[in-house]
């Protein structure tokens, strides 16, 4: 009878393999990882040290603060990272939101000051509102016309927001009005509900403008979030009553804290009511509380450092990147230039991409996925538009740029260098990451999901919209986030356009001609003054880095809290 020989496992723990060259790829690679982040953080505080220039305050400011909130906020990392790694979550999160809020506060600040009026955003919304009500309107009474409400899905926004031009309204009424021998004097465009509200002699404030049309919604989306995820409509009603009230204050506390009254609503609107979700969902569930002390702990040790080194006399140190750069116009002098009309241009520009590579994007993965053949000629035709999606995700950055130089401003004939140019060919640059990370969010989506839908009856668009999207919007945002960062921070396709090197003034319309954040950098880069060279231009550095690692970050929790919870 032959003996068998004793099993080993796959990795031959019982043979005699050598597993020298094993670890020395493994030590290998943790080594040439190391070496770039080292490299990288280097790097970076390289550029910081130039921005913020800390060596220039004295050593006794230093060390009250190294005392106050360093060392506080180090050991308390390290407990969270080695004891506590719940908490620490919810330490870096309670003390990203508010930055990420103060962001959304400066970016609709921003599009207030530069791009459109309080008033004009209010005519707008209600606009639109009046829009989504007659296309609702149009479903439940006509439910089976769908060419119907294809039409008023395009023409009642169109309306309402732009109104009817002169020439198709005369061309279509006047001669109809001509043939039965009539005359009505229309012999001028009819305006839109916008513009209507806009003309009105009595409107409501500012501050009730943005209450009825930011705060509201957005408190209504929060509420709706929290009873979907509580299954409890008093906390969904409670978070709503309570963003109402705090912003109701802002007549009184906007103007205390020297803010102004409609900072106070944007501040409660992006910063304080997401925080405040979080914070009592972390409260009511019980897990990580510790976390909370981190950026109390900050927020404390920062005021006490302040009252210690005013106490003391000690001087602060002199830095490029204050508040004075990110509110200033450029100059030639490097201690008065600023990066605002940049800022004001690299904002308006992420608008334009999101408003129009977001919805192609990801309609065409939805096609794709779930309506595009895979059989046959037609299946051999979609595989190939894949691959060259595939293919132009690819592409060098310099090529969209002379795309989008030959197609918007040859053929097209619009503004060289102006917003919308810019938005346009960067937004073609990561059209295809939108489309392909889109898509593996859809795949990613259980098929069992669709066939439980199908089996209730459901229709595939009725499947898609209420089944498919939902499961994969995390995915899809964490995407789009991640284009958008790189979208924000491309400099070859703005050379390529004409963005302009530098503007005094920030743009007041997407047609207008602006420089972008990344194109202003590269022209403090070629300045003769070294004081450009290094200081300014490590603050626009700095500033465009913090952008680019909060959208990063808020990709990355989006997609670890889906994960988790889904």
């Amino acid at each position: 009878m032959a003996t068998r020989k004793p099993e080993t496992g796959w990795h031959g723990e019982n043979s005699d393999v050598n597993h020298l060259r094993g670890r020395a790829f493994e030590a290998t690679c943790l080594a040439a990882t190391a070496f770039g982040l080292v490299s990288v953080l280097i790097l970076l505080l390289f550029v910081a040290n130039d921005a913020f220039r800390p060596f220039s305050a004295d050593a006794g400011w230093l060390a009250t603060y190294a005392a106050t909130v360093v060392v506080p906020l180090a050991a308390l990392a390290v407990y969270y990272y080695r004891l506590d790694e719940p908490a620490g979550e919810v330490a870096y999160v309670t003390s990203g939101l508010p930055v990420v809020g103060l962001l959304l506060t400066g970016g609709f600040a921003v599009l207030f000051i530069e791009l459109i009026s309080v008033l004009g955003w209010f005519a707008l919304l209600i606009s639109l509102a009046v829009a989504a009500g007659l296309i609702v309107a149009h479903g439940r009474l006509r439910p089976k016309a769908a060419l119907e409400r294809l039409g008023v899905v395009f023409l009642a926004p169109v309306i309402t927001v732009f109104g009817l031009p002169p020439i198709w309204f005369n061309s279509f009424v006047t001669d109809a009005a001509a043939a039965l021998g009539l005359d009505f004097g229309l012999y001028y465009r009819v305006i839109s509900l916008r513009e209507a509200i806009m003309m009105l002699p009595f409107v409501p404030t500012d501050w009730v403008m943005l209450l009825l049309t930011l705060v509201l919604p957005i408190a209504g989306a929060a509420g709706w979030f929290v009873e979907q995820r509580r299954e409890s409509r008093r906390d969904g009603l409670a978070v709503v009553g309570m963003t109402t009230a705090v912003a109701v204050l802002g007549p009184v506390a906007g103007p205390l804290l020297g803010i102004g009254t409609e900072v106070w609503l944007l501040l409660v609107t992006f910063a304080a009511l997401p925080l405040g979700v979080y914070v009592e969902g972390v409260i009511r569930r019980g897990e990580g509380v510790r976390g909370l002390a981190f950026p109390v702990v900050a927020v404390l040790g920062v005021a006490a450092g302040a009252v210690a080194t005013s106490a003391l006399g000690f001087a602060g140190p002199n830095p490029w990147l204050d508040w004075g750069f990110l509110t200033s116009a450029t100059s030639r002098t490097a201690a008065d230039a600023g990066i605002y009309p940049s800022m004001v241009g690299s904002v308006m520009m992420i608008i334009v991409i999101v408003l129009t590579t977001f919805p192609v994007g990801v309609g065409a993965a939805i096609y794709l996925e779930e309506y595009a053949p895979s059989q046959g000629l037609m299946g051999k035709f979609v595989t190939l538009i894949e691959i060259n999606i595939g293919n132009l995700a690819g592409v060098p950055s310099v090529v969209y740029g002379l795309l989008g130089l030959a197609l918007f401003i040859r053929v097209l004939q619009w503004p060289q260098g102006s917003v919308i140019v810019a938005g346009l060919a960067v937004g073609l640059l990561i059209l295809p990451i939108v489309i392909i990370s889109a898509q593996e969010a859809i795949r990613s989506v259980p098929d069992s999901f669709r066939q439980a839908s199908y089996g209730m009856g459901a229709t595939r668009w009725q499947t898609i919209r209420q089944v498919v999207l939902p499961e994969a919007l995390p995915g899809i945002l964490t995407g789009t986030i991640l284009a958008l960062g790189r979208a924000i921070g491309e400099t070859a396709p703005l050379l390529m356009i004409g963005a302009a090197a530098s503007v005094r003034l920030a743009p007041n319309s997407f047609f207008d001609v602006a420089s972008m954040m990344p194109r202003q950098i590269f022209s403090w880069s070629s300045e003769l003054d070294p004081a450009f060279r290094h200081g300014v231009l490590a603050a626009g550095v700095i500033t465009l880095l913090a952008v680019l690692l909060v959208m990063n970050a808020t990709a990355i929790v989006i997609r670890n809290r889906y994960q988790r919870t889904g």
